[in-house]
């Protein structure tokens, strides 16, 4: 009976000892396959949207620069990142910009929640002294530091649901226009040398943004108009997000126009959303008969293009 017993707990503590190899290397199998698919998948995406900027490039004939912030799967654990404007962006844009003949035309493809002032002026600065034409293109939105740079274009093309935003300075996070408002309502004996400190940066921010617009918009217009739409923009009369429509924009004066090339919708396809959550948008393409698209199945000939996840 003992050996009896000796036998069974050996055969149990052989069977757990295989289950606990087989969890290994299931463990270690998906270890390996997270790291290969974060080493390769984003060389794949890449390479896709540089054959989608190739073939608008060769259809315009023109120098396609890309300026898109998204959030972005980074690492291992798939953190998603959101990005902006910033002096990576705009030495990257002004070697683009030098490498291209100057009567050459080029094409900005810009989604941007806005950045840095500074970044934003180099690059709009460098637009502005190109003898060929200069072209924006917003398929959503480009704010704040994407509008800068989009005043610096001989044409904005723009989605007929797209938004550009105010150039208003921020100073530590609140808009230079509110520091110096609540300054002149409290009067500077009831504020501290802090604020009085904040409110002197936002004069001066608010001033030199207003300049730095008027100079971009002469390219197209007199100084006096120049002037008044460089005002209305950075004087803070609105919320920093405040969406400038087409309508709007047209209002101002901005060379806009809704002729979007389908391929600018094809390149921001390649740039979803961050995150590996549940889709929040969800929708099933239609034929141009009218009839749907199964789900899961191919795109056909004549229909909308497949829908890229779009997640929290």
């Amino acid at each position: 009976a003992t050996n009896d017993k000796i036998v069974y707990v050996q055969q149990h503590r052989s069977w757990w000892s295989r289950l606990w190899g087989v969890v290994k290397f299931l463990i270690w199998l998906l270890i390996t396959y997270i790291v290969i698919q974060q080493l390769f998948a984003p060389s794949a995406v890449v390479n896709a949207r540089r054959v989608v900027l190739d073939r608008f490039q060769q259809e315009r004939n023109t120098r396609v620069i890309a300026l898109i912030h998204r959030q972005d799967s980074v690492s291992v654990l798939g953190v998603p990142v959101a990005s902006h404007i910033d002096l990576d962006d705009s030495e990257a844009i002004l070697r683009a910009i030098r490498l291209t003949p100057d009567e050459q035309p080029i094409d900005v493809i810009l989604h941007t929640p806005g950045g840095l002032v500074l970044a934003a002026e180099q690059i709009a600065r460098a637009l502005v002294g190109r003898k060929g034409k200069v072209t924006v293109f917003v398929p959503h939105y480009a704010m704040s530091g994407g509008t800068l740079i989009a005043l610096a274009a001989d044409e904005i093309v723009m989605d007929p649901n797209a938004v550009l935003g105010p150039v208003d300075p921020q100073i530590g996070g609140m808009a230079a226009a509110s520091i110096l408002k609540a300054i002149e309502q409290k009067k500077p004996e009831h504020v501290s040398d802090e604020f009085l400190v904040l409110g002197d940066m936002a004069a001066k921010a608010r001033r030199q943004v207003t300049a730095f617009v008027t100079d971009v918009l002469l390219k197209h217009r007199p100084r006096e108009e120049a002037t008044k739409i460089a005002t209305a923009l950075s004087e803070g009369q609105w919320t920093h997000d405040f969406p400038i429509t087409i309508d709007l924009a047209k209002g101002f004066g901005l060379p806009v126009s809704t002729e979007m090339p389908r391929l600018v919708y094809e390149l921001m396809d390649l740039y979803p959303q961050g995150g590996a959550g549940r889709p929040s948008v969800l929708y099933v393409p239609i034929r141009r008969d009218g009839a749907n698209v199964r789900p899961g199945a191919p795109s056909p000939s004549g229909t909308e293009p497949l829908p890229a996840p779009r997640s929290n």
